[in-house]
């Protein structure tokens, strides 16, 4: 009976591993495109770790996987997969406006997870990245296994309150020449991207960058799909994405989730905290002297959280 039992046991164990091998195999690191509607998407893997893969959402809408690359640390546990949204990156550039849709997107996304053929994965996205995972969970929730909202929005109305108390703390003047460039909608002016630059360098990236590395990130952004989805400015909405608000569906998320911040962020720990009451069983951090772009101002403890999440619920 024992021998029996062992025997079965062994069997299980064996046909695990090759089912983890047969995973492995297809997610080896390499990069390619993927054909999707409307385009090719870019995308490329990291890491020769067997654990559970996670895909990685990048924001905007209209920004690139370039702001992310330095996640691909993660790969020494599992595969980490990157890829370039439709109009953005080293993606097919679009202006069809059609395209331009979060409905759109969460197909894209659910085109790339076929032809990787993922299942059981881990889902990550920052910045407009959680806002697509969201979506792409509430139609698709028996793909993803977990969830990591970096910085997220989940409701167009709260990002815009947040951003009016941050605008409030900046100069006088610097706050009459935003709301009369918004009124007057003269965002090309050099006063109202004058101050747009301020407002970036508290709340977005508060940490020095290199040119090289400035300048390649606004060589793969698709500045026609962030205006048009968004707007002029991370505090001015003005596109598609105006009425957007899943705040009341945040209750339906199931899987374990985490939500990260930075201390100084636009989408302000105050908020990102309540989101997180709303989601059961989530868990909550706040990453020290970071802006927007954790990930640039803080890496280190963004990367060491994010990992400590992945790990633990690798066996669940």
């Amino acid at each position: 009976m024992k021998f029996k039992l062992f025997i079965s046991v062994l069997s299980i164990a064996v046909l695990m591993a090759i089912i983890e091998s047969c995973t492995t195999k297809n997610l080896a690191p390499r990069e390619g495109y993927i054909e999707v509607t409307g385009g090719k998407i870019w995308y490329r893997i990291n890491g020769s770790g067997n654990g559970t893969p996670i895909l990685l959402l990048h924001g905007g809408p209209g920004s690139s996987s370039y702001g992310l690359d330095t996640l691909k640390v993660l790969g020494k546990y599992r595969p980490v997969i990157f890829y370039d949204q439709l109009g953005c990156g080293r993606s097919t550039r679009i202006a069809d406006t059609s395209l331009m849709t979060i409905e759109r997107y969460v197909e894209e996304l659910e085109q790339v997870r076929k032809a990787l053929q993922l299942e059981d994965f881990y889902l990550y996205g920052h910045s407009w990245g959680p806002a697509l995972g969201l979506d792409y969970y509430l139609k698709y929730p028996n793909e993803v296994k977990a969830l990591i909202f970096s910085s997220p929005l989940f409701s167009t109305d709260l990002w815009i309150k947040d951003a009016d108390t941050l605008i409030a703390t900046l100069p006088d003047s610097i706050q009459v020449i935003i709301r009369e460039n918004e009124k007057n909608k003269t965002f090309n002016s050099d006063d109202y991207k004058n101050a747009v630059k301020l407002y970036y360098s508290k709340f977005l990236r508060r940490s020095e960058k290199k040119t090289s590395g400035t300048d390649s990130g606004s060589l793969y952004f698709g500045t026609n799909v962030y205006e048009f989805m968004w707007g002029p400015s991370e505090f001015t909405a003005t596109g598609n994405l105006l009425n957007y608000d899943r705040v009341d569906r945040l209750s339906e998320v199931t899987v374990p989730t985490l939500l990260l911040t930075g201390q100084y962020d636009e989408a302000r720990p105050s908020t990102v905290k309540y989101f997180h009451s709303l989601i059961p069983g989530s868990e909550f951090a706040v990453i020290n002297n970071s802006g927007h772009a954790t990930l640039r101002d803080n890496p280190k403890e963004t990367i060491d959280r994010i990992n400590q999440f992945l790990l633990k619920n690798d066996n669940r």
